[in-house]
């Protein structure tokens, strides 16, 4: 199976939502309209990269990235890494370490000094960034908001 990594474009948008809905199946679905003002909100974002992972002619999983500028570390960014996800018939197949291995190139190319993320307390999720060369040297924290 042939996996190619690119930027996302607006063409994508329904297969990143199918793709967020694996993620996040309890959401309620956004209205078209919705969905494309947030596109245009993100497309036109500074530092702001989606990927997508194409296998067998499919949207086969996501990665969503932004440089973050920094004064410390002698001015040099961090990649962030959001809503990572796999679609499920194409999980445990590479498309995952694909995305991964994009993400850090968008950062070293981006001049950044690290990548960073969340994950989710899951042991097989922990065990694949693991696999993909990140650490876990700080805990994590965060508070959702209404």
């Amino acid at each position: 199976m042939e996996i190619t990594v690119r930027a996302a474009a607006k063409a994508d948008l329904a297969a990143l939502l199918g793709l967020y809905g694996e993620l996040n199946p309890d959401d309620a679905p956004l209205s078209q309209d919705a969905a494309d003002a947030v596109w245009a909100a993100i497309s036109g974002q500074q530092g702001r990269t989606v990927l997508v992972a194409e296998a067998d002619g499919a949207v086969a999983g996501t990665a969503d990235c932004i440089v973050m500028p920094n004064l410390t570390r002698g001015g040099r960014a961090i990649l962030f890494v959001e809503n990572v996800v796999v679609a499920g018939r194409f999980q445990r197949r590479g498309v995952g370490s694909r995305l991964m291995e994009a993400a850090v190139r968008l950062g070293e190319s981006a001049g950044c000094y690290k990548v960073q993320l969340l994950a989710a307390d899951d042991e097989y999720v922990h065990s694949f960034y693991e696999a993909c060369g990140f650490e876990a040297p700080a805990q994590g924290f965060r508070r959702y908001v209404e």
